[in-house]
């Protein structure tokens, strides 16, 4: 198992409703083990198995929703 965390800069949240779905969104992918949101800094902090998802799918999950990642 190959827990890592990754912090990502995620633009374009602004209240509990962005919140909830980029929670809702990356903690249902496989090998996520925890999502925290933090709207004031436009953080999203991911912990994940990096052996059950990768970096980039993460990303693209929370793109999905309509957020830009910041790379």
């Amino acid at each position: 198992m190959s827990k890592e965390t990754a912090i990502l800069t995620v633009n374009g949240m602004s209240c509990s409703h962005c919140e909830n779905s980029i929670k809702k969104a990356v903690g249902d992918l496989k090998g996520v083990n925890g999502v925290k949101v933090d709207l004031k800094d436009k953080k999203v902090s991911v912990e994940y198995d990096a052996d059950k998802v990768t970096l980039d799918t993460i990303i693209e999950t929370i793109e999905d929703q309509g957020y830009d990642v910041d790379k």
